[in-house]
């Protein structure tokens, strides 16, 4: 097994996937004042992501909640179902949405009409959607972070020379010694990517639960390569132009639940200007061009060449269904149809007649204020 673990990490290091012809490991270790990025730095984002899970729970229980009460945002008072262990076992075990079939089979068991069937799951399910606080507390945290992370990097970045000339991204490289600005933005931003990884089971799941997934794994994994393979300086740019979409992005959710509606629609229409041109122009035509074309000039592709741009191809396939996503929230919008966040998992409506359903049946329907 040991033997097996040993030829697993020489092989996973060969220096032919990582790095250029004629370059090795030997030359990326510290020595004569130059300091570079090392693998086993990467350790340290585990700590960093824990503290920040940490600091994120502080910071919603007790700032985002004062600016919560602030701004007047508060939960939808809801009715709570009546305990009914036949139709919460279903629910919790089988379908939060059963078909017209299994429906008609439950209103056999508890004896009730399919229409009180429907509008108890209808009711459950309501029921556990989360409430506008939480949503509150999750975006005023993203923007925070976003919002400084945003800053920092304009920080570590304004006055670099490839900040304005992306041939100067790998003039040198990979022999290019790592900055303390560059180490702890990176640092920084593979551990809050990592806490999103974990707080996935409490976080809010929207419609596009699998691809944030997917884009948050893409990230780790683009950063945490980039790292290795010294690939930073190109790296820090990417960061820069991904997060400046964002800061609009959960902004506008914040005044979104806070009800400021003119507000929050001027927001979006910041955020939509911000991510087509970050996301659709300068991320593919400035930064992809950049790895894509300028590396070939100094040295033949290699593994880690075309591993760097799947990688980056597959945020710009990201970043083309979220366009989609943007561009239908446009169309509601200059119709008078937006209704918040398009992600949203909107909750289910109830109809006059279910109503006066429920007052002329009291519980029997499976139905009682929990409140």
């Amino acid at each position: 097994w040991a033997v097996s673990v040993t030829m697993l990490s020489e092989w996973f290091w060969l220096e032919r996937l990582w790095l250029p012809v004629n370059v090795t490991w030997a030359d990326l270790e510290d020595k004569e004042g130059r300091i570079y990025a090392q693998a086993s730095q990467l350790y340290i984002t585990l700590p960093i992501a824990v503290l920040l899970l940490g600091f994120r729970a502080l910071y919603e229980r007790v700032i985002a909640q004062h600016i919560a009460e602030a701004l007047g945002v508060k939960d939808k008072i809801r009715l709570r179902v009546s305990n009914n262990p036949i139709l919460e076992n279903y629910y919790m075990t089988c379908s939060k949405q059963p078909s017209q079939e299994n429906v008609r089979g439950l209103s056999k068991k508890v004896s009730w009409s399919e229409r009180q069937v429907e509008y108890w799951f209808r009711r459950r399910r309501n029921q556990d959607r989360p409430g506008v606080v939480k949503k509150f507390k999750e975006a005023s945290w993203r923007f925070l972070f976003y919002f400084c992370a945003f800053l920092g990097g304009l920080l570590a970045l304004y006055d670099k020379s490839w900040f304005y000339n992306l041939r100067e991204v790998w003039a040198g490289f990979p022999k290019q010694s790592l900055l303390d600005s560059q180490y702890w933005y990176y640092m920084t931003e593979i551990s809050f990517y990592g806490s999103l990884l974990f707080s996935v089971a409490v976080d809010i799941k929207r419609k596009d639960f699998k691809e944030q997934f997917v884009h948050h794994w893409a990230t780790l994994i683009l950063l945490s390569f980039s790292w290795c393979a010294n690939y930073i300086r190109i790296g820090t740019l990417i960061m820069l132009v991904h997060d400046a979409a964002d800061i609009f992005l959960e902004s506008g959710k914040i005044f979104n639940y806070a009800r400021w509606e003119n507000t929050c629609n001027g927001i979006f229409i910041l955020f939509t200007i911000v991510f087509m041109v970050t996301r659709l122009v300068i991320f593919p035509f400035w930064l992809i061009h950049c790895t894509w074309v300028y590396p070939l000039e100094q040295f033949e592709p290699f593994f880690g060449y075309y591993f760097f741009n799947a990688l980056l191809m597959l945020l710009l396939v990201l970043h083309i269904f979220w366009a989609s996503l943007i561009i239908r929230m446009v169309k509601k919008l200059l119709f008078g149809e937006m209704k918040g966040d398009e992600r949203s998992d909107e909750e289910e409506e109830e109809s006059q007649e279910e109503d006066n359903h429920k007052h002329f049946n009291g519980s029997s329907n499976g139905l009682s204020n929990g409140h």
